[in-house]
């Protein structure tokens, strides 16, 4: 034996507040209504269910966008949700760009028979413009220690960063090490890193300044873990490190202890549906392609020296590193 109760029902409808006293709401489509025009409830619905009490999302007092958050679109809507039109935020981090080396010409220009169009440029500025930096472009500088250590200078005097592309290696024309030196501080140079060690940094009038490598893919892997946690610190924010999924190994490879080394990889489905990494089939820092046909890097500890087929390892995708 079991006996019907009876209640009172009220109408209510999608986003209207509740009426006093009820604390339940059941879906008009599961409700029937039987001839004398009471309404008929499924059974199993629990207390509260299909609805929104004050103070389910955020409770009171509590923190949800913190000083030095990056915005998102959900921090964004969020904010709108306590019905902010604006907030307060830190201005863009104003970032110079330069490339040296007489050896290359903007693209759309006349290139020379040793010469290579600048595509380091190009690259580092549309990362910058994912952090939301305001990028002035300074263009290509020739080998001359004295005309960029100039540059270096004015351009520390309007900009929060100056990054540079190329000239700090160890060739005689390699120039940028040098104006640094002479306008500022080198601050290092060289990191145990692979691709990417010649990278310095330095300070110029209370500037920081970031002299990335030459080489592109170099210059990629060294503006992900050296110029993009620099940025995101003058932004006001907590750079976060990128993490890494486990993945299979499809390839055989050696490296030297006490160097950190990326190697660019494809991901494919193995039969037993895991993932594994194949390794790009070319080695060479200045391999573009490599960064177009790869999926991401495998990131390779200063305490590994060799990998086989099977080993598990970190796996970094690019939009991870950007």
């Amino acid at each position: 034996m079991w006996s019907c109760r009876r209640v009172k029902a009220v109408r209510v409808f999608t986003g209207a507040p509740m009426p006093e006293g009820a604390d339940t709401v059941f879906m008009q489509e599961d409700v029937r209504v039987d001839d004398t025009g009471g309404v008929i409830l499924p059974p199993g619905l629990k207390r509260g269910a299909n609805v929104r009490p004050a103070g389910e999302d955020i409770a009171l007092g509590e923190t949800v966008l913190p000083a030095g958050h990056r915005m998102r679109p959900q921090d964004v809507a969020l904010a709108a949700a306590f019905g902010y039109a604006n907030v307060e935020l830190r201005r863009k981090v104003r970032v110079a760009v330069f490339s040296t080396g007489d050896e290359i010409v903007a693209p759309g220009g006349m290139r020379g028979p040793a010469q290579l169009f600048d595509s380091n440029r190009s690259m580092l500025m549309v990362m910058l413009a994912r952090l939301c930096c305001d990028v002035t472009d300074l263009g290509i500088l020739a080998d001359d220690s004295d005309l960029i250590a100039a540059k270096l200078s004015e351009a520390a005097s309007t900009h929060d960063l100056i990054l540079t592309s190329g000239g700090v290696s160890t060739g005689d024309a390699d120039c940028v090490r040098a104006a640094v030196e002479n306008c500022g501080t080198l601050v290092f140079w060289r990191v145990a890193i692979k691709p990417g060690r010649p990278v310095a940094m330095g300070v110029i009038g209370g500037t920081p300044l970031i002299g990335l490598p030459g080489n592109p893919v170099a210059s990629f892997v060294t503006f992900a873990h050296i110029a993009r946690p620099a940025i995101l610190t003058l932004a006001g924010t907590r750079p976060l490190p990128p993490i890494p999924s486990a993945v299979r190994t499809a390839f055989s490879y050696r490296k030297k202890q006490g160097r950190r080394e990326y190697v660019r990889v494809t991901l494919r489905t193995a039969a037993d549906g895991s993932l594994e990494a194949t390794k790009f089939p070319r080695e060479g820092a200045g391999l573009l392609s490599s960064l177009v046909a790869t999926d991401g890097l495998v990131e390779l500890g200063e305490e590994v020296t060799r990998v086989e087929p099977g080993e598990t390892v970190r796996f970094l995708t690019y939009s991870s590193l950007l």
